[in-house]
């Protein structure tokens, strides 16, 4: 993808955002994480772009089913071995 493009692409964005802000009314909250989502969004999709998001694919984190804390395996209000005694 050519820069003036992506340049192009981050313009609109923008302006899109500001637009919304502007002129759509909405409580300051929803405002913010709209534009955390948007910001997050677009880094990913910049990432991508640049052929940064594909390394990052290469990181797994193993997950064995376990709890540690015993939280998913307790509901809770149960009492566990260890309350008892």
């Amino acid at each position: 993808m050519p820069l003036v493009q992506i340049i192009v692409a981050l313009i609109v964005v923008g302006v899109l955002l500001g637009l919304v802000n502007r002129y759509i009314p909405m409580a300051g909250s929803i405002k913010s994480i709209l534009n955390g989502v948007v910001v997050i969004v677009v880094v990913l999709w910049l990432l991508n772009v640049f052929g940064l998001f594909s390394s990052l694919s290469m990181i797994h984190v193993e997950y064995t089913g376990e709890t540690e804390s015993g939280w998913a395996s307790n509901p809770i209000g149960s009492v566990t071995d260890n309350q008892r005694s």
